[in-house]
């Protein structure tokens, strides 16, 4: 199998872990990193011994593929360039700052048969991926609690936290939205800091998400109510756990509740993530996260934005 040219444009904090998965992978070489700090292009490149670039559009038409780990502002116009140049793309989450940047995106990768896919990490958390997704869910509440961290800064909680759980909760109701409840305030920062919302589902299905990066403790986790089972996913520590009714009665007339728990092992989701992006272009399959994922998960998130934006005005 011919090695996958690929390069990594940002070599921030998470650039450098995209860096360091493709130059172990047996299938791809890391041919260049890029970064307009010309130190942090340089630091990261000298590790793997690949070349350090300060502009990327010296790489276009010369890569297979790239991972875009750049602020969301930039991420249409460098995915733009390379899907352009006929280069595969993975995308960090959100995929864009709005819809039609997303929907351009998607034509170009659709147009010239590109795989455009959106970083959204979770989707490949161990406790995500063993989730049996068959029985639809009725009800789902969401955590997602981190303490401050300026490095996100540039986003509301909404499209830097919230969004993780917005993308799984559209993949697994898999209905349109009806309507959508939010409240949130800035604390620390300019934006909303702390935010919960409500998705009513045209399928009848209810989420009830909240989001906040200014707790004193880390916390993801996620319940979903199906017709025959209760079901809780805690990423953090990767455990899925699993109440259903059983067949024996707890009280007469009352069956008795079974409880499955699985606990992962550590595993490498950014790894995962990678490695499922370059077996998507080997063999032209879908990626898990699409950009049609991607998108519908900002359009929700911008929804969500402008009700909360509505009600500081």
């Amino acid at each position: 199998m011919k090695k996958l040219k690929c390069a990594v444009i940002g070599t921030g904090y998470l650039g450098k872990f995209h860096a360091e998965k493709y130059a172990v992978l047996p299938d791809c070489e890391l041919v260049a990193v890029v970064d307009i700090d010309e130190v942090a292009a340089q630091t990261v490149a000298s590790q793997h011994g690949v070349a350090a670039l300060m502009d990327y559009h010296a790489l276009l038409g010369k890569v297979d593929a790239v991972s875009i780990v750049v602020p969301t502002t930039l991420h249409h116009s460098v995915a733009k360039d390379f899907l352009n140049a006929g280069t595969h793309v993975l995308v960090e989450k959100p995929i864009t700052v709005t819809v039609e940047e997303a929907d351009e995106l998607i034509a170009l990768a659709n147009a010239n048969n590109l795989v455009l896919q959106v970083g959204h990490l979770e989707r490949f958390n161990p406790a995500v991926l063993g989730l049996d997704k068959e029985e639809k869910p009725l009800f789902i509440e969401s955590h997602r609690l981190s303490p401050f961290n300026p490095r996100a800064n540039d986003v509301s909680v909404v499209l830097d936290l919230m969004i993780h759980d917005i993308d799984i909760i559209l993949a697994l109701v898999d209905s349109e939205i009806e309507r959508i409840d939010a409240s949130g305030t800035p604390v620390l920062t300019q934006g909303t800091d702390i935010a919960n919302v409500r998705l009513l589902f045209k399928n009848g299905c209810v989420a009830n998400v909240t989001a906040s990066r200014i707790s004193m403790k880390t916390e993801r986790k996620m319940r979903l109510f199906r017709p025959s089972s209760y079901v809780s996913v805690d990423f953090q520590n990767r455990v899925l756990t699993k109440h259903r009714t059983g067949s024996k009665e707890m009280f007469p007339g009352i069956p008795e509740i079974e409880t499955e728990e699985s606990v992962f092992e550590s595993s490498d989701a950014l790894m995962a993530e990678i490695k499922h992006f370059v077996n998507c272009i080997h063999t032209g399959e879908n990626p898990l996260v699409s950009g049609a994922a991607g998108r519908r998960a900002l359009a929700t998130a911008i929804k969500i934005s402008e009700l909360l934006n509505e009600k500081k005005a």
